[in-house]
Protein backbone atom coordinates (compact mmCIF):
# COMPACT_ATOMS: atom_id res chain seq x y z
CA UNK A 1 0.00 0.00 0.00
CA UNK A 2 1.09 3.96 -0.42
CA UNK A 3 0.06 6.36 1.16
CA UNK A 4 0.57 10.19 0.12
CA UNK A 5 1.01 11.28 3.59
CA UNK A 6 0.97 14.80 3.54
CA UNK A 7 2.05 17.74 6.03
CA UNK A 8 2.84 15.77 9.69
CA UNK A 9 -0.22 18.22 10.78
CA UNK A 10 -2.42 15.51 9.76
CA UNK A 11 -1.75 13.66 12.74
CA UNK A 12 -3.66 15.57 14.94
CA UNK A 13 -6.11 16.29 12.64
CA UNK A 14 -9.43 15.06 11.05
CA UNK A 15 -9.99 15.69 7.72
CA UNK A 16 -10.70 13.63 4.24
CA UNK A 17 -7.02 12.27 4.41
CA UNK A 18 -7.03 10.88 7.85
CA UNK A 19 -10.82 10.03 7.87
CA UNK A 20 -9.25 7.65 5.02
CA UNK A 21 -6.88 6.41 6.54
CA UNK A 22 -8.57 5.33 10.27
CA UNK A 23 -11.50 3.17 7.58
CA UNK A 24 -8.45 1.45 6.26
CA UNK A 25 -7.01 0.45 9.69
CA UNK A 26 -10.90 -0.78 10.60
CA UNK A 27 -11.41 -2.72 6.97
CA UNK A 28 -8.18 -4.19 6.25
CA UNK A 29 -7.15 -7.71 7.46
CA UNK A 30 -5.35 -7.10 11.03
CA UNK A 31 -1.40 -7.47 10.52
CA UNK A 32 0.80 -9.03 12.39
CA UNK A 33 3.28 -7.01 11.56
CA UNK A 34 3.95 -3.61 9.67
CA UNK A 35 6.60 -2.73 7.17
CA UNK A 36 6.99 1.19 5.84
CA UNK A 37 9.33 2.60 3.64
CA UNK A 38 9.24 5.95 4.25
CA UNK A 39 10.23 9.19 2.29
CA UNK A 40 11.97 10.32 5.18
CA UNK A 41 14.47 8.43 5.58
CA UNK A 42 16.49 8.78 2.78
CA UNK A 43 20.46 8.00 3.05
CA UNK A 44 22.92 6.38 1.70
CA UNK A 45 22.86 2.99 2.30
CA UNK A 46 19.69 0.42 2.66
CA UNK A 47 19.12 -0.37 5.87
CA UNK A 48 15.99 -1.76 8.26
CA UNK A 49 15.92 -0.57 12.06
CA UNK A 50 15.93 -3.80 14.45
CA UNK A 51 15.71 -2.48 17.90
CA UNK A 52 12.96 -4.02 20.41
CA UNK A 53 11.60 -0.23 20.99
CA UNK A 54 11.91 2.19 18.51
CA UNK A 55 11.70 5.72 19.37
CA UNK A 56 9.31 8.55 17.77
CA UNK A 57 11.26 10.48 15.43
CA UNK A 58 10.31 14.54 15.29
CA UNK A 59 11.92 15.06 12.23
CA UNK A 60 10.51 18.72 11.41
CA UNK A 61 10.39 22.05 12.93
CA UNK A 62 8.05 25.33 12.80
CA UNK A 63 4.70 23.08 14.07
CA UNK A 64 2.53 23.51 17.31
CA UNK A 65 3.94 21.77 20.44
CA UNK A 66 1.97 19.15 19.98
CA UNK A 67 2.92 17.25 17.67
CA UNK A 68 6.68 17.42 18.51
CA UNK A 69 4.61 15.84 22.18
CA UNK A 70 3.07 13.12 19.70
CA UNK A 71 4.69 9.55 20.68
CA UNK A 72 3.92 6.85 18.51
CA UNK A 73 4.88 3.93 21.19
CA UNK A 74 5.10 0.68 18.80
CA UNK A 75 7.52 -2.02 19.77
CA UNK A 76 9.85 -3.21 16.90
CA UNK A 77 10.45 -6.32 15.47
CA UNK A 78 13.62 -7.52 15.44
CA UNK A 79 12.74 -10.93 13.54
CA UNK A 80 11.28 -9.13 11.33
CA UNK A 81 13.92 -6.91 10.36
CA UNK A 82 16.15 -10.74 10.12
CA UNK A 83 14.28 -11.54 7.63
CA UNK A 84 13.69 -8.98 5.73
CA UNK A 85 17.74 -8.93 5.66
CA UNK A 86 17.47 -12.41 4.01
CA UNK A 87 14.87 -11.61 1.43
CA UNK A 88 16.68 -8.99 0.19
CA UNK A 89 19.94 -11.28 -0.43
CA UNK A 90 22.36 -11.24 -1.97
CA UNK A 91 21.91 -7.08 -1.75
CA UNK A 92 23.26 -5.68 1.20
CA UNK A 93 21.05 -4.38 4.13
CA UNK A 94 22.32 -3.23 7.60
CA UNK A 95 20.35 -3.89 10.75
CA UNK A 96 19.63 -0.90 12.86
CA UNK A 97 19.72 -1.26 16.53
CA UNK A 98 20.10 1.99 18.35
CA UNK A 99 20.24 4.67 15.36
CA UNK A 100 17.00 5.65 13.93
CA UNK A 101 13.01 4.70 15.40
CA UNK A 102 9.74 5.68 13.71
CA UNK A 103 9.73 9.21 11.80
CA UNK A 104 6.52 10.91 10.69
CA UNK A 105 6.12 9.64 7.56
CA UNK A 106 5.02 6.38 9.34
CA UNK A 107 3.80 7.19 12.46
CA UNK A 108 1.32 10.48 11.05
CA UNK A 109 -0.69 7.89 9.08
CA UNK A 110 -0.31 5.14 11.78
CA UNK A 111 -1.59 7.27 14.47
CA UNK A 112 -5.09 7.07 12.39
CA UNK A 113 -4.79 3.46 10.74
CA UNK A 114 -3.67 1.60 13.76
CA UNK A 115 -3.98 4.48 17.11
CA UNK A 116 -3.37 2.21 19.65
CA UNK A 117 0.05 1.54 18.38
CA UNK A 118 0.10 -2.18 19.58
CA UNK A 119 1.34 -3.65 16.21
CA UNK A 120 4.68 -3.92 16.14
CA UNK A 121 6.32 -1.53 13.21
CA UNK A 122 9.62 -1.51 11.22
CA UNK A 123 11.29 1.03 9.10
CA UNK A 124 13.18 0.44 5.87
CA UNK A 125 15.52 2.95 4.45
CA UNK A 126 15.70 4.37 0.74
CA UNK A 127 19.03 3.78 -0.75
CA UNK A 128 19.54 7.48 -2.33
CA UNK A 129 22.64 5.78 -3.90
CA UNK A 130 20.74 3.07 -5.50
CA UNK A 131 18.93 3.66 -9.25
CA UNK A 132 15.41 3.66 -9.70
CA UNK A 133 15.07 -0.27 -11.01
CA UNK A 134 16.74 -1.31 -7.61
CA UNK A 135 13.63 0.26 -5.56
CA UNK A 136 11.18 -1.79 -7.65
CA UNK A 137 13.48 -4.94 -7.25
CA UNK A 138 13.96 -4.88 -3.57
CA UNK A 139 10.00 -4.01 -3.35
CA UNK A 140 9.41 -7.58 -5.53
CA UNK A 141 11.80 -9.19 -3.12
CA UNK A 142 9.33 -8.15 0.11
CA UNK A 143 6.63 -9.43 -1.41
CA UNK A 144 6.66 -13.05 0.08
CA UNK A 145 5.56 -10.69 3.01
CA UNK A 146 2.47 -10.34 2.85
CA UNK A 147 1.67 -13.68 3.12
CA UNK A 148 3.07 -13.83 6.63
CA UNK A 149 0.79 -11.56 7.40
CA UNK A 150 3.08 -8.13 6.92
CA UNK A 151 1.62 -4.94 5.68
CA UNK A 152 4.04 -3.64 3.64
CA UNK A 153 3.06 0.48 3.51
CA UNK A 154 5.19 3.22 0.88
CA UNK A 155 4.72 6.57 2.64
CA UNK A 156 5.70 9.49 0.56
CA UNK A 157 3.82 11.51 -2.41
CA UNK A 158 3.50 10.85 -6.10
CA UNK A 159 3.44 14.97 -6.69
CA UNK A 160 5.71 16.89 -3.56
CA UNK A 161 6.81 20.32 -4.99
CA UNK A 162 7.62 22.39 -1.96
CA UNK A 163 8.80 25.35 -3.67
CA UNK A 164 5.68 26.22 -5.44
CA UNK A 165 2.57 24.92 -2.74
CA UNK A 166 0.31 27.74 -2.65
CA UNK A 167 -0.44 27.80 1.24
CA UNK A 168 -4.29 29.53 0.34
CA UNK A 169 -5.18 26.67 -1.53
CA UNK A 170 -5.28 23.59 0.85
CA UNK A 171 -7.97 21.64 -2.33
CA UNK A 172 -5.93 22.85 -5.52
CA UNK A 173 -3.85 20.44 -7.94
CA UNK A 174 -2.21 22.40 -10.78
CA UNK A 175 -3.27 20.82 -14.23
CA UNK A 176 0.50 19.50 -14.50
CA UNK A 177 -0.03 18.12 -10.88
CA UNK A 178 -3.03 16.47 -12.18
CA UNK A 179 -1.35 15.17 -15.11
CA UNK A 180 1.18 13.58 -13.99
CA UNK A 181 -0.50 11.93 -10.84
CA UNK A 182 -3.34 10.75 -13.71
CA UNK A 183 0.46 9.22 -15.39
CA UNK A 184 1.16 7.60 -12.70
CA UNK A 185 -2.11 6.21 -12.05
CA UNK A 186 -2.30 4.89 -15.20
CA UNK A 187 1.20 3.59 -14.96
CA UNK A 188 0.48 1.31 -11.64
CA UNK A 189 -2.51 -0.10 -12.74
CA UNK A 190 -1.01 -1.50 -15.96
CA UNK A 191 2.46 -2.57 -15.57
CA UNK A 192 3.74 -1.48 -11.97
CA UNK A 193 6.80 -2.79 -12.97
CA UNK A 194 7.51 -0.58 -15.05
CA UNK A 195 7.00 2.57 -13.07
CA UNK A 196 10.53 3.84 -14.10
CA UNK A 197 9.06 4.79 -17.57
CA UNK A 198 7.20 7.70 -15.71
CA UNK A 199 10.58 9.63 -15.87
CA UNK A 200 10.16 10.35 -19.35
CA UNK A 201 6.94 12.10 -18.65
CA UNK A 202 6.97 15.96 -19.39
CA UNK A 203 5.84 16.84 -15.88
CA UNK A 204 7.95 14.18 -14.03
CA UNK A 205 11.03 16.93 -13.49
CA UNK A 206 8.54 19.47 -11.67
CA UNK A 207 6.31 16.81 -10.09
CA UNK A 208 9.33 14.92 -8.75
CA UNK A 209 12.09 17.63 -8.40
CA UNK A 210 13.87 15.19 -5.60
CA UNK A 211 13.26 11.67 -5.53
CA UNK A 212 12.43 10.86 -1.84
CA UNK A 213 8.94 11.24 -1.87
CA UNK A 214 8.21 9.70 -4.81
CA UNK A 215 10.36 5.92 -4.28
CA UNK A 216 8.50 4.45 -1.96
CA UNK A 217 5.85 4.28 -4.44
CA UNK A 218 8.27 1.89 -6.72
CA UNK A 219 9.03 -0.59 -3.45
CA UNK A 220 4.87 -0.86 -3.58
CA UNK A 221 5.09 -1.43 -7.66
CA UNK A 222 7.35 -4.12 -6.57
CA UNK A 223 5.35 -6.07 -4.59
CA UNK A 224 1.87 -5.38 -7.14
CA UNK A 225 4.28 -6.86 -9.93
CA UNK A 226 5.15 -9.94 -7.48
CA UNK A 227 1.73 -10.13 -6.49
CA UNK A 228 -1.56 -9.49 -8.78
CA UNK A 229 -0.10 -7.18 -11.28
CA UNK A 230 -1.48 -4.39 -10.75
CA UNK A 231 -2.33 -1.89 -7.81
CA UNK A 232 -5.21 0.41 -7.69
CA UNK A 233 -5.64 4.20 -6.60
CA UNK A 234 -8.04 4.38 -4.02
CA UNK A 235 -8.31 8.05 -3.22
CA UNK A 236 -6.92 10.47 -5.76
CA UNK A 237 -6.95 14.19 -4.60
CA UNK A 238 -4.28 17.47 -4.19
CA UNK A 239 -3.53 20.21 -1.57
CA UNK A 240 -1.73 23.84 -2.52
CA UNK A 241 -1.32 23.36 -5.81
CA UNK A 242 1.54 21.03 -6.03
CA UNK A 243 1.21 18.41 -3.74
CA UNK A 244 -0.24 14.83 -4.77
CA UNK A 245 -2.50 12.99 -1.90
CA UNK A 246 -3.10 10.27 -3.80
CA UNK A 247 -3.31 6.20 -2.27
CA UNK A 248 -2.77 3.01 -3.66
CA UNK A 249 -3.37 -0.58 -2.42
CA UNK A 250 -2.21 -3.90 -4.01
CA UNK A 251 -5.05 -6.43 -3.44
CA UNK A 252 -6.40 -6.55 0.14
CA UNK A 253 -3.59 -5.59 2.10
CA UNK A 254 -2.21 -8.39 4.31
CA UNK A 255 -3.02 -12.03 3.11
CA UNK A 256 -2.92 -13.66 5.94
CA UNK A 257 -4.60 -12.37 9.89
CA UNK A 258 -2.33 -13.59 12.20
CA UNK A 259 -2.56 -12.07 15.62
Amino acid sequence: MFIGHGSPMNTLESNQYTRTWEALGKNLPRPRAILCISAHWFIGSTVVTAMPDPRTIHDFYGFPQALFDYEYPASGAPDLAKRIAELIKPDWIGLDQDQWGLDHGTWSILAHMFPEADIPVVQLSINAMKPFDYHVRIGRALAPLRDEGVLILGSGNVVHNLRLIQWRRPEYGEDWAVDFDQAVIDQIAADPGKLGQVVSHPGFSRAVPTPDHFLPLAYIAGVATEGEGTAKAFLQSYTMGSLSMTCFQVGDGPRVNQT
